[in-house]
């Protein structure tokens, strides 16, 4: 009998310690192949959309090619997968894709249940409404009785149905599970306002035929904290794509922009010296080259660079820096030392 016990407590640990390792390797993987394969939106202006030239766009898509930058030191070396709403977990899980950057809210149930990791957050965000002007609604708890467009399969849809319920107001939704549908719906008529978070509805209003036809309402009705996600298990695969987001919000912090990173390289600072790799350390912890951080700012940016550019407020979305701004201005976007 206790020969048995000893067994089972052997097999158990056996079989963690072989579930351990298959979770484990992506960075092996990765190199293998060449590249990474990212899961992204698709068809969201700012965040995830390629151009009229085929070009992939937007702040998700280069947290993407930062990681990318961060393996291979080329932001060309990550191949993008739309995936919507509904399959985007699926895809993570099934190993489809190697890391998912799009636009996705951290929540409770989703780290526990399903065997997800989610990363540095890359956007603080929160669920709006976008309304035609010549509604004439000034406030959500103005649309008792609406026909709400809403994508499935997302937070944005339990959030409006509790929002409604508590202010003792009816909605009628009208669920489409593609985004682009989604908005075409909205345009059409078909429903009185679009719920999502507001950078969606920034991004959904600056593709319409005329923009200032639609204004996004000033309750915000949630929090989003939007990540990058990972299956759960890999803990360096996790800590690289952690650390290549933080990577760009440190370069912020500390001065150091896509144009001022090569004389930073002279830096007498410790802190820039760890950080663009001078000193070394922090590339071989993580398994990466020394000049991961370097070559991240080099060839993205810092974060402040990346959002203003797919983003703030001289896009069209024209959207604030607001919770995203640095904690030293107010916001929440805050790095660990690199050391």
């Amino acid at each position: 009998m206790k020969l048995f016990k000893t067994s089972a407590v052997f097999l158990a640990l056996l079989l963690i310690f072989t579930a351990s390792v298959a979770l484990a390797g992506t960075l092996e993987d990765v190199r293998a192949k060449g590249f990474i394969q990212a899961g992204v939106n698709g068809d969201l202006f700012g965040f995830g959309k390629p151009d009229e030239k085929g070009v992939w766009r937007g702040l998700d898509v280069d947290t993407a090619r930062a990681i990318a930058v961060a393996i291979f030191n080329d932001p060309n070396a990550v191949k993008f997968t739309p995936l919507t709403a509904k399959t985007r977990f699926t895809a993570l899980q099934s190993g489809e894709i190697d890391v998912l950057t799009r636009n996705c809210t951290q929540t409770l149930g989703r780290d526990t249940a399903l065997g997800l990791d989610f990363c540095q957050v890359n956007y603080y965000d929160g669920q709006g409404f976008l309304v035609p002007k010549k509604l004439g609604v000034k406030s959500a708890k103005e649309l008792d009785g609406a026909a709400v467009c809403v994508l499935p399969g997302t937070t944005t849809e339990l959030n409006v149905a509790d929002f409604f319920r508590s202010n003792g107001m009816k909605m009628k939704p009208v669920v489409i599970e593609n985004t682009a549908e989604l908005a075409k719906a909205f345009f059409a008529g078909r429903c009185d306002c679009l719920t999502s978070d507001a950078s969606q509805l920034a991004g959904t209003r600056a593709v319409a035929a005329n923009p200032k036809d639609y204004i996004i309402l000033p309750e915000i009705i949630s929090k989003e904290p939007l990540a990058p996600a990972v299956r759960h298990g890999d803990n360096q695969w996790k800590d690289i794509v952690n650390y290549s987001v933080l990577a760009m919000i440190n370069a912020e912090e500390l001065g150091i922009t896509s144009k001022n990173v090569d004389k930073m390289l002279k830096s007498k600072d410790p802190k820039i010296k760890r950080f663009l790799g001078v000193t070394a350390g922090n590339g071989k912890a993580l398994g990466l080259d020394e000049k991961f951080a370097y070559n991240i700012i080099k060839k993205i940016g810092n974060y402040g660079e990346v959002f203003e550019r797919n983003v703030g407020v001289n896009t069209p979305l024209g959207i604030e820096r607001g919770l995203n701004a640095l904690w030293t201005d107010g916001g929440l976007m805050y790095s660990p030392p690199f050391k």
